[in-house]
């Protein structure tokens, strides 16, 4: 069987103190129309079959928040596999973005932008694999990470990751 996942990439923006993370939390679509409802997520969505990854992290920080991104680093990837609606199998690219010009939207077509404290974020209602892969995402380590999370039924089965 071939595999083939759905690409989306995911941002977190740092606020200029680093302190704060831009965060949307998901409650403007319906839980009916939105299998996000009521997380709190990074900014980001699909990969257009005609940009590269940069690109569309990007065009999706711009559509999302009307910012321009001035600095941004690679942090790692996941592969969500069974993890949609539908049981699809993801892989999503992830950066954090720590330089930008312009003021965020207040909100967006999936809710509020809040600026969350780092620290905060643990108690977040969000994905519950999230949680086990957030912590890379602000760490020191300057490697990226490659994780592994599979959902059954909603929920993470198990967790692994790689750095080199």
């Amino acid at each position: 069987m071939s595999y083939c996942p759905i690409l989306s990439v995911l941002g977190f923006i740092l606020s200029p103190d680093r302190q704060q993370v831009l965060m949307v939390h998901r409650i403007a679509r319906g839980e009916a129309r939105d299998e996000n409802h009521g997380k709190f997520n990074g900014l980001g969505g699909h990969v257009e079959r005609d940009e590269d990854l940069a690109h569309a992290m990007l065009r999706e920080i711009k559509e999302e928040a009307n910012l321009d991104v001035t600095a941004m680093t690679f942090r790692g990837s996941v592969n969500w596999t069974g993890f949609g609606r539908n049981g699809e199998d993801w892989i999503g690219f992830i950066f954090l973005i720590t330089g930008f010009t312009g003021s965020p939207l207040a909100a967006n077509d999936e809710g509020p932008l809040e600026w969350v404290p780092l620290d905060r974020i643990p108690t977040l209602p969000m994905w519950e694999g999230d949680r086990y892969f957030l912590p890379l995402v602000f760490d020191a380590d300057p490697r990226p990470f490659h994780a592994f999370l599979p959902y059954d039924a909603g929920h993470p089965v198990s967790f692994s990751y790689t750095r080199l």
